[in-house]
């Protein structure tokens, strides 16, 4: 690396780029392919329509991250991120779904509500990078008071995705029969072997950033995840059925459904996905600003949040959802100490492959998610920890008030984790607002850091967090 080189642009041996970009892609799978199958089984396609869905998805996903990482003028944040479709799409998608079935009657097909859901996305694409520069004209919002405390909700919130993944999966498993979505106890869950082989990755990824140095450290949750993968085959947890089912080459082209279709209500409900979207992205970027040494200004915000729309408009193109930075992402560049973004344009490319070879994404998705689970726990707790380390640098001593806006905004963060249906008798049009405890934390965290310490005290912490996050 030169002199002049900033750690988060030094470009990588290709080798090391293509095992850490494998890494980050292990990390983000499972996230980035269960969106395409909830709305799959929502409109009751057949298994190659599904597949034709996971394989966009993931083509697109490969996409949205060069977007973002490698960057272009005026658009990519410029870090280490990876990009998914946001769960936040999710609530919405199905209602459009229902709302076109009920319309549809006897007569309803299943592109018709696709064609649909891909023009709101479009659209909400194309209404992101219209609102970026103002969105990112919050930034002096978010001094290190405000930004610690979403960084630790964010952590938090992850927490549960590791906790759940390391039992298997979910507690309970959604259907959706006929529009309806249907819950049944998970059997596998919490099974003593998923229990065991996650236990038996975090130690191995433990023993490797205790004892091992270099490149082997740096890839820990790799070496650690092919470790678990391994003990599952032999305990029988592990098939590859899919791996020799799936084919070798399933080209993506623009608009294999048709043409999508435009229509107000679903552009609107979408649009403030968007939102809720870019809301988010701001915390995502200031986590991964504060790890890799580079403090987020209003013009690289502006230009990831740009990206985040140029990223939906893609995924509309391409026969999927709104795309956002993959937040499960951010723990493992925290683990790895790896701050170049070439890495993740690594995983970009490995996705756009990935998407165009189904049997290769097979290999990927044959590893279970309970060996993710221990190395969720190391990652998504990094990001908490992250958080707390920049609220380190706050003044509770003399600024009591500093207390309060934490306690209470961390409190409001944990409602969704804690009681899911809190706001179930509130209007459905607010539910992609209440449904995220980053949201909800990042908005009372601003609102009360405004009304106890104004926004001059906001810049000067800004100021400081920025210095900070600059220090080595």
């Amino acid at each position: 690396m030169s002199a002049t080189t900033a750690p988060v642009d030094e470009v990588l041996p290709a080798p090391r780029l293509f095992v850490l970009g494998i890494q980050h892609v292990l990390v983000m799978y499972a996230g980035a392919v269960a969106v395409p199958l909830i709305v799959g089984g929502a409109l009751g396609l057949a298994p190659e329509q599904r597949a034709l869905l996971i394989s966009a998805d993931l083509f697109a996903c490969g996409l949205a991250t060069l977007v973002q990482s490698l960057g272009f003028p005026g658009i990519g944040i410029r870090l280490p991120v990876m990009m998914g479709v946001t769960f936040a799409s999710v609530a919405p998608m199905l209602a459009m779904i229902g709302a076109t079935r009920a319309g549809a009657g006897a007569g309803f097909q299943p592109a018709d509500a696709l064609l649909t859901i891909y023009g709101s996305v479009i659209a909400a694409g194309v209404f992101g990078i219209v609102v970026a520069p103002f969105v990112s004209r919050m930034l002096p919002a978010f001094p290190p008071l405000v930004t610690g405390t979403v960084i630790l909700v964010i952590g938090v919130s992850l927490m549960r995705i590791g906790i759940n993944w390391a039992g298997g999966g979910l507690p309970t498993l959604t259907k959706v029969v006929d529009g309806v979505r249907m819950q049944a106890p998970n059997p596998g869950y919490g099974a003593p072997e998923n229990l065991l082989v996650a236990l038996f990755v975090l130690l191995v990824i433990l023993a490797i950033i205790r004892w091992a140095h270099g490149f082997a450290a740096n890839i820990a949750v790799l070496l650690g995840t092919i470790a678990g993968a391994v003990l599952a085959a032999l305990l029988g947890k592990m098939s590859f059925a899919t791996v020799a089912a799936a084919g070798w080459i399933a080209p993506i082209l623009p608009f294999q459904f048709g043409m999508p279709a435009f229509h107000a209500v679903p552009i609107l409900t979408m649009c403030l996905v968007m939102i809720v979207v870019m809301i988010e992205s701001t915390g995502m970027f200031l986590a991964v600003g504060a790890m890799v040494g580079r403090p987020i200004d209003q013009p690289a915000l502006a230009r990831g949040l740009r990206a985040d729309g140029i990223g939906t408009i893609l995924g509309g193109l391409f026969n999927t959802f709104p795309y956002t930075s993959f937040s499960q992402n951010v723990g493992l560049v925290g683990v790895t100490g790896i701050r170049s973004r070439y890495v993740t344009v690594a995983g970009g490319v490995i996705l756009l492959v990935l998407g165009l070879i189904p049997k290769l994404g097979a290999i990927v998705a044959a590893v279970p998610v309970f060996v993710l689970g221990g190395a969720g726990v190391v990652m998504f707790g990094m990001v908490a920890a992250t958080g707390i380390r920049i609220l380190a640098q706050v003044d509770f001593a003399t600024r009591r008030h500093n207390l309060f806006i934490v306690a209470i905004s961390l409190g409001f963060g944990m409602i969704p984790l804690i009681a899911e249906n809190f706001f179930s008798a509130l209007p459905v049009a607010l539910k992609p607002l209440l449904d995220s405890g980053i949201l909800l934390a990042s908005i009372v965290a601003v609102l009360l850091n405004a009304f106890f310490n104004g926004l001059a005290h906001a810049d000067t912490e800004a100021a400081a967090g920025a210095a900070w996050a600059s220090e080595p």
